[in-house]
């Protein structure tokens, strides 16, 4: 089966349409591509101008995928393409940025369940736009529990002269995210965040590490700040993730917390979800709200 979309001037032909893309939960194709048709006035904003990363699985999710930065030759011309140096190596890669619609629906056509993008822009790729951590707990932790330590770091960031962001990730945890003036670059944003990380686990050493080796981590949160580097990439907010169910990253209210979960919205009901409210994070690329972190020291 193929279906015709036609979008921003372009004819996309969603090839395949029927092949069960989310076979435990019987989502095809279509259903993928209808879902980011659905979420696409929202999520490209936050994909805009940002190389990206993607995550195909062209035979579905219970087949092996694989993560891709370099742009194909087949992909069209209107596809945008941007070279990004690599630290050590001779070349760059040649990444796409989603701009428009059109291209986020093309990407999902071509198998893109998971759409991962850097945390700097394109126009100046050593200085991020946001600062990243990820909470991420061993299996079994109480929801109660890593709730609690989200406000935590959500006011943890404030002391930081920060303005945290909550994503929960459609996986096991919550991202705070916090937007920046763009005047670091990610060594240095990489290390406040590891200080910040570590003052955290410092304090409550039961609960919280920031331990890299996951079998010395035992059953406490990650506190994860290796995405705050160059060529690093985080999910995008209203990607969907490759797990049964089909959970989106989902940016949440502040009042919200108390009552959700990592995988709370994805396929099934995020169209709802933005019909009802809008984007939690819809402001986050406003450059009033970002920080000049770590503080300037007047030098």
């Amino acid at each position: 089966m193929t279906a015709t979309l036609e979008i921003g001037g372009h004819r996309i032909e969603v090839s395949h349409a029927d092949k069960l893309l989310y076979p435990d939960d019987g989502y095809r194709k279509q259903d993928v591509v209808e879902y980011y048709r659905a979420v696409a006035d929202t999520m490209v904003g936050h994909l805009r101008g940002k190389p990206l990363t993607m995550r195909r699985f062209p035979d579905g999710i219970g087949s092996d995928g694989f993560f891709q930065k370099e742009a194909p030759e087949h992909f069209p011309d209107w596809v945008r393409r941007v070279p990004v140096p690599q630290r050590g190596a001779p070349s760059p890669v040649h990444h796409v940025v989603v701009d428009d619609a059109a291209t986020l629906l093309y990407l999902a056509n071509q198998g893109c369940v998971e759409f991962h993008i850097g945390l700097s822009r394109v126009d100046d790729l050593e200085r991020p736009v946001l600062a990243v951590l990820d909470l991420d707990p061993p299996d079994g932790f109480r929801i109660g529990e890593l709730r609690s330590v989200v406000r935590r770091t959500c006011e943890r960031f404030h002391d930081a002269g920060l303005s945290p962001h909550v994503q929960a990730t459609g996986g096991t945890g919550f991202h705070v995210a916090a937007p920046l003036r763009g005047r670091r670059d990610f060594d240095e944003v990489r290390a406040a965040m590891r200080e910040l990380a570590d003052e955290a686990s410092r304090d409550e050493p039961r609960r919280l590490t920031t331990e890299q080796r996951k079998d010395k981590r035992g059953d406490r949160i990650f506190l994860d700040t290796n995405r705050n580097a160059y060529g690093q990439t985080v999910i995008a907010p209203y990607s969907l993730r490759a797990r049964p169910g089909a959970p989106a990253a989902t940016p949440l209210d502040p009042g919200e917390l108390g009552r959700a979960g990592p995988r709370d919205h994805g396929l099934a009901n995020m169209a709802r979800r933005l019909a009802q409210k809008p984007d939690p994070w819809r402001n986050i690329e406003d450059p009033r709200t970002g920080s000049d972190f770590p503080a300037r020291t007047g030098r």
